[in-house]
């Protein structure tokens, strides 16, 4: 299957650059299977498009300020002649580094994206903060290795810690501080390293935004009901929903269930191959809790229906029931039904799902519009099919609808 079968062509003002001030506001196109016709909704009537006995499964991964800028050493640089006077600046230039994921448990260990990439090797050293300078800096990183995908491996110099009314930190309020929750941060207990993310760090909007973060951004570009912080991008189809939509959806008596995937690499990572299959996906970091896992087996054995809302929520789903855990009862290794069901786990998800795929949980999905040629689209092919895909999606350049991350969606069913 070739990778060119999953484009289209997008005019450029139709890519949503801003988020709507009103987030249910957004338009929503219905893709039935059974009529195979796209209908033109609106988001807010999804509670009511829902099923009594659906059950609605979210994503409440939380977006930390992944993105930060700072000035290389210049230790590892080929050496320019001392007779220009710009050889010390060029040695020292700019750096974008993107955090995409956390290595352990430990705070300063982190895979990133850097740029200039083909700048900066193993050994360098980069500063962030004050003058991004050895002399005047708030954060240090190393890059002590290289990944398969092009990525880094960071890790990062332990800041000081700065005592505030005697008071001790621990992990969680540590993280917390990124988005300045009360009583936590600069009038909080201790600026660590998350502290210093809160302060340095930009919200990492996707490129084809094309303009700065802002401040709104922080709360904009965040789901309503994000908890776990980890993400470098969005699960977006769930930044429509609002408490009022929630409540909507909890007076229709439909059951609810979350569950965590740490957005990365494996999600907006483009397909450098021409063939489809060839593709590999990087490792995302999920867990299911004993509650959602014990919620989406239940809905499993009643024969009731799984929404998805975004394909995050999708891919760990699909992920965890096509992953079972080895059964050490039985000697030649055959898994059992007991195996097969969902259950409380966490790991690394690297699942991709393209045309020819076999849903075994999912039954419905919310998403938004997706690029061309990318993972995501292949994904809802893979649900709806290519063409009735595409055609929808053609539908929707024509009734202009807003795409991409601040855009609108579609139910899929």
């Amino acid at each position: 299957m070739l990778v060119s079968e999953f484009d289209y062509h997008l005019p450029a003002e139709l890519i949503a650059r801003q988020p709507l001030a009103d987030r249910a506001a957004a338009r929503m196109l219905h893709l039935d299977g059974k009529r195979d016709v796209p209908q033109d909704r609106s988001f807010r009537e999804l509670p009511e498009l829902l099923r009594p006995d659906d059950l609605l499964v979210f994503n409440n991964t939380k977006v930390f300020p992944a993105r930060l800028y700072g000035h290389r050493s210049g230790s590892r640089a080929h050496k320019v002649s001392d007779q220009n006077p710009a050889a010390k600046d060029f040695l020292r230039g700019q750096v974008e580094v993107l955090l995409t994921k956390q290595l352990g448990d430990s705070p300063w260990d982190w895979e990133a994206l850097v740029h200039p990439g083909r700048k900066l090797g193993v050994g360098e050293r980069v500063y962030f903060g004050g003058d991004a300078s050895e002399e005047s800096h708030e954060l240090t990183a190393e890059i002590v290795g290289r990944g398969t995908f092009g990525e880094r491996h960071l890790r990062f110099d332990p800041p000081p810690h700065r005592a505030n009314q005697g008071r001790a930190s621990t992990p969680a309020t540590a993280k917390e501080a990124v988005f300045g929750d009360p009583g936590v941060g600069d009038s909080g207990p201790v600026d660590d390293f998350f502290g210093v993310l809160s302060r340095l760090g930009h919200i990492p909007l996707p490129p084809y935004i094309d303009r700065p973060d802002t401040a709104e951004d922080r709360e904009q570009y965040q789901t309503v009901y994000a908890k776990a912080l980890g993400s470098v991008a969005a699960p977006t189809a769930g930044l429509h929903f609002t408490p009022e939509i929630l409540e909507r959806v909890r007076q229709c008596g439909i059951e609810t269930a979350e569950l965590t995937l740490h957005v990365g690499l494996g999600t907006f990572q483009p397909v450098r191959t021409q063939v489809v299959e060839e593709h590999k996906l990087h490792t995302e970091w999920f867990e299911i809790s004993p509650e959602a896992a014990e919620k989406i087996q239940r809905a499993r054995d009643a024969g009731r229906r799984i929404v998805a809302v975004g394909t995050t929520t999708v891919r760990t789903l699909e992920y965890v029931a096509s992953h079972p855990f080895a059964n050490s009862g039985r000697k030649d290794g055959a898994p059992t039904d007991a195996d097969t069901g969902i259950t409380a786990r966490r790991g690394e998800a690297d699942i991709f799902i393209y045309p020819g795929f076999k849903f075994q949980v999912v039954g419905a999905m919310l998403t938004n519009f997706h690029l061309p040629k990318s993972t995501l689209l292949m994904l809802v092919s893979a649900f709806a099919g290519r063409e009735s895909v595409l055609r929808a999606y053609e539908h929707a350049v024509r009734e202009r609808y807003r795409f991409y991350s601040y855009g609108d969606c579609m139910l899929v069913e």
